[in-house]
């Protein structure tokens, strides 16, 4: 047939962006927390680390203003409280998506709406109204033009799953079979995905020691420890990759096909009580930053190896107001001041070596903190050094601490200054290093680098191949497909015969 140019070019854009957006690592932001920083210190910290996806457990305004013009990729929540109204009316779900969608876009990137929190297993009575809320809500998304960009879909356990192993086996829990299949229909029909709270932590300590720790953990398994599904003869190197593959099976032997999986949470809590003694910063290190690895390779799991594993760890602070085991309040990955809980990377580092030919003057490590706060203050006032960047909602806020704080000030003074004299004492609190102290995002007067120490190295966004953000896999082929593009917009007289 004879195609437009115009149609042409969508198509080939398409097929271009298709070919060069990546899996993610995104983040859970609860609000459960004692002492939650402002909204825009959160955003200016998921900025810092260039975490590029995050969901939101109800629409707080405050985050969602924040958000704006950032462009990181936002799930909501509709909270379990509200999907009883929603799916009893209509109405309600219109004027949801109107306060708490509509509202914020476009400056703010919503993508999708997850209707409740394991709805199905956490409250039972409101099953049979979960998917007319869910419909409710996508026809206020097409009433406001919206649906396009926005997925509507709904987060469960694997409690909903009979039994996980052997994945080849798994299916939903009988009872829950009419439900999940309207589930499954509503998102095979909105072209949206399947969401999936999948914990290796939990199965592993309810799994009474059938599975070894390593293959919670992501960590090499030796021979006779070696996890195969007998009916597939698939060799699971991770519970977790198990875990989205009893999932798929579970999809499959309900007749769905093409419904991608992303896991909603997941994730480990690095303290616990004396009877959570796999609750460790160890395991938590080892967990979060081997899932970040195995997210980027790209790659779905055995059943399912070309769908890419799009993930969002739980969570970013400690939610102490959460009742039960002290494992309940200890997932968090970073301190309300910004600091990490425990080193979370790539394993590449950016940081700059000792032979830097700039000199750095920094806080001494342990220095007394009145001290410090005395030096700050004297930087920032009479020795006129430029304090804004450590300014609540700026690039160099975070870690929220005296130490890092009173680092920048004083290299900011001392880089002014020490050519007229100025010197690096400030009473004893400060020492003199090569090492750029600088990261991505904030930058050290002086430094001739990004990179660096105040952050350590990205440890979340855009991470490879097939979902929605940006690695370009070849530039010989972006090169080759912006040409082709372009002379085919040049060409508006072209014909293309398929």
């Amino acid at each position: 047939m004879t195609l437009k140019p115009w149609l042409a070019i969508s198509i080939l854009f398409f097929f271009f962006i298709s070919n060069v957006i990546g899996a993610f690592v995104g983040i859970n932001i609860g609000t459960d927390v004692t002492n939650l920083p402002p909204a825009s210190d959160v955003v200016a910290l998921l900025k810092a680390r260039q975490i590029t996806h995050v969901r939101l457990f109800n629409a707080d305004a405050h985050m969602l203003n924040a958000l704006a013009n950032t462009s990181i990729e936002v799930i909501i929540g509709v909270t379990n409280e509200e999907v009883l109204g929603i799916g009893e009316s209509p109405s309600t779900a219109a004027a949801w998506v109107n306060r708490n969608v509509a509202a914020y876009m476009p400056g703010t990137n919503i993508t999708a709406i997850a209707v409740g929190s394991e709805v199905l297993t956490a409250i039972p009575n409101a099953a049979p109204v979960l998917v007319p809320a869910m419909n409710y809500l996508h026809k206020a998304l097409v009433a406001s033009r919206l649906n396009n960009q926005v997925k509507v879909s709904t987060p469960q356990s694997m409690d909903v799953i009979a039994k996980a192993f052997p994945p080849s086996t798994a299916t939903f829990n009988s009872s829950w079979n009419s439900t999940i299949f309207q589930i499954l229909q509503f998102l095979r029909n909105t072209n949206s995905y399947y969401m999936l709270n999948a914990y290796p932590y939990y199965e592993y300590v309810h799994s009474d020691g059938i599975f070894p720790i390593e293959y919670a953990l992501f960590q090499p398994l030796s021979a006779v420890k070696q996890i195969v599904d007998p009916n597939t003869l698939f060799h699971y190197v991770s519970m977790f990759d198990a875990l989205v593959d009893a999932t798929y099976n579970s999809i499959e032997a309900l007749n769905f096909s093409d419904i991608p999986v992303v896991v909603t949470e997941t994730g480990w809590p690095w303290a616990g009580g004396s009877n959570e003694p796999d609750a460790t910063k160890e395991n938590a290190e080892t967990f979060n930053n081997n899932l970040i690895r195995r997210v980027s390779n790209d790659t779905g799991p055995p059943s399912q190896p070309k769908i890419p594993i799009n993930t969002f760890i739980y969570e970013m602070f400690n939610e102490d107001k959460r009742p039960g085991p002290i494992s309940e309040r200890s997932w968090g990955v970073f301190s309300t001041n910004g600091s990490d809980v425990y080193t979370l990377g790539l394993g590449s580092s950016d940081s700059i070596s000792d032979n830097s030919s700039t000199a750095f003057c920094v806080a001494k490590p342990g220095a007394d903190e009145n001290k410090l706060q005395d030096g700050i203050n004297w930087a920032c006032g009479q020795g006129r050094a430029n304090c804004s960047a450590i300014q609540s909602g700026k690039p160099c806020y975070f870690p929220d601490t005296i130490q890092n704080h009173a680092s920048y000030a004083y290299n900011d003074y001392y880089q002014r200054m020490h050519s007229l004299g100025g010197t690096c004492d400030f009473d004893g609190t400060a020492t003199m290093t090569t090492q750029d102290p600088s990261s991505r995002t904030c930058k050290f007067t002086g430094s001739s680098n990004s990179g660096g120490g105040v952050f350590p190295p990205a440890a979340f966004g855009p991470i490879s191949a097939t979902s929605q953000c940006s690695t370009i896999r070849s530039p010989v082929i972006a090169y080759t497909m912006v040409v082709f593009l372009a002379l085919l917009i040049l060409d508006v007289n072209a014909h293309f015969v398929f």
